[in-house]
Formats: structure tokens, C-alpha cells, sequence
């Protein structure tokens, strides 16, 4: 078995909180609190992984470099 490291952004909104991780494409969930979204992303890049193996498909490997919030006036 191989373990394998990604960024996960959780995002909260009115409605709960948004999981996804940017490096598997589509690879995203959501839960009503935060626990809940981050064991969902889990579970969610655990069968997107699992996918990509079973068809022969290269898994992403990078690096986190930054992440940052920005706020824009317009």
C-alpha cells in the first residue's frame, strides 16, 4: 500500500463547508461542518486514487507552494 500526499482547501459558506483538492481534478464534497468535509475528502481522493490506478492513470505529485487569501476591490 502507498500513501500519498495532497492539498485539500475547505471553504465555508451559508450551507456548510466545501472540500476539494486541486490536484485531482472534479475531486470534490461537502459536509455541515468542518470534521465532516475534511473525513468526505478523505473518502472522495481515496476512490478518485483508487480510479486513476485501476484505469492506468498517473497520480499527480506536487508540491504545495503557497496558499493565500486575496482580497480584490472592484
Amino acid at each position: 500500500m502507498r500513501t500519498y500526499r495532497f492539498a485539500v482547501v475547505v471553504e465555508k459558506d451559508l450551507d456548510g463547508y466545501f472540500a476539494s483538492c486541486p490536484q485531482l481534478q472534479g475531486c470534490y464534497t461537502q459536509g455541515q461542518t468542518f470534521e465532516e468535509a475534511l473525513e468526505n475528502i478523505k473518502d472522495a481522493i481515496k476512490l478518485h486514487v483508487q480510479d486513476r490506478l485501476a484505469n492506468k492513470e498517473p497520480i499527480p505529485i506536487t508540491d504545495m507552494v503557497s496558499l493565500s487569501t486575496l482580497e480584490v476591490a472592484v
